[in-house]
Parts: C-alpha cells; structure tokens; sequence
C-alpha cells in the first residue's frame, strides 16, 4: 500500500532467531479510517477497555495515533503521541470537559524510541503503562454511565481536522481490550 512500508522493530534481535521484528512504517501520505461499528460489529464500546500498541513517533512530533468520533463529528477518544500526552475521552453527555482531560505530565512519548504503550481504563479512572511499567493512574471524570458512540468513524494517524498526519512506526496493530465483565 502506498505510504506504508516495513522497516526493524522493537527487537532487532531475539535469542533463537535470525530475522529480525518487522513494523509498519507509516509515513504522513496515508490516513486510515473505518466505521467504528465495523470495528464493533455485534457488541457497543465497552464501558471498560485498554488500548495497548507498541509504537515510535518521530521526535518532537505531537500528534493523535488513534481517534473515534460519533456521528456528529464529536472526538469521544483520542490517543495521543507527545510530550505531557493527553488522554482524550469524552462520554455521550460531553464528560470529562476539554479542560478535565487526563493529563500525563512527565511523559514523552514522542522521543524518537519505541515504546510499549498501554491505557487501561476502569470506572472513573484511566492507568498508563510505559514500556510494561505502571506510569500513573489519574482521574477519568467521566459520567456514572458512560458511552462512546460506534455509530461514528475511527481514524488511525491524525484527527478528522487535522490539515497533518504523521509518521510513526508501529511494531503490534493497536489493541482494544474489552473488559466483557460488567
């Protein structure tokens, strides 16, 4: 496919193998999008979730590897890419406001290295994890029953206004982890 390319991994070597770990390399000619309901055919988003990758954004780079809108063109989660990365979550009723958005401060996930990349979230509260370590765990000021619309589009590189994407190399395809225990 045009404007993805494959290139070394995580891991240029492991013990028993010869090749080396291929990623993605995704440059900023290619934006990639779906119907979030073909993502969620037979079920809605879950309540609880993780998101995990294994990604290297581009140093200095700010930018949004993952984004759901509804179908009114409302963000409702966004994963970002940055300095002090935001994570944007935002319910059927507008919960959190822009200005209650978690917030991981002394973070760098755009350095120019992998990381292993894992948000998990859970009630009123969102954990990241970096490279398998627990970060920080923060408040999630979402709603008592929150939802996020799969009747809207996911986009994977930018977000819908966005006049750039980006170049990232991604190692592991995006995860959702849905936590079926409600």
């Amino acid at each position: 496919m045009e404007g993805v390319s494959l290139e070394a991994g995580l891991c240029t070597s492991r013990k028993g193998r010869e090749e080396t770990d291929l990623s993605f390399k995704i440059n900023k000619k290619i934006q990639l999008s779906a119907p979030t309901k073909q993502l969620f055919p037979d079920l809605p988003f879950p309540v609880d979730f993780s998101l995990m990758t294994t990604v290297k954004a581009v140093k200095g780079s700010q930018v949004f590897l993952l984004s759901l809108y509804d179908k009114q063109g409302t963000q409702q989660l966004g994963l970002e890419l940055a300095r002090s990365p935001v994570f944007l979550y935002e319910d059927h009723e507008g919960q959190p406001t822009p200005e209650l958005y978690p917030t991981f401060r002394k973070i760098n996930l755009a350095d120019g290295k992998w990381h292993r990349i894992a948000y998990s979230v859970e009630g009123q509260s969102v954990t990241l994890y970096l490279d398998c370590e627990k970060v920080e765990t923060l408040d999630l000021l979402r709603g008592s029953d929150p939802h996020v619309s799969t009747d809207g589009v996911t986009v994977f590189g930018t977000r819908l206004l966005d006049e750039e994407v980006f170049e990232v190399s991604v190692h592991n395809v995006l995860k959702i982890i849905l936590n079926m225990s409600r």
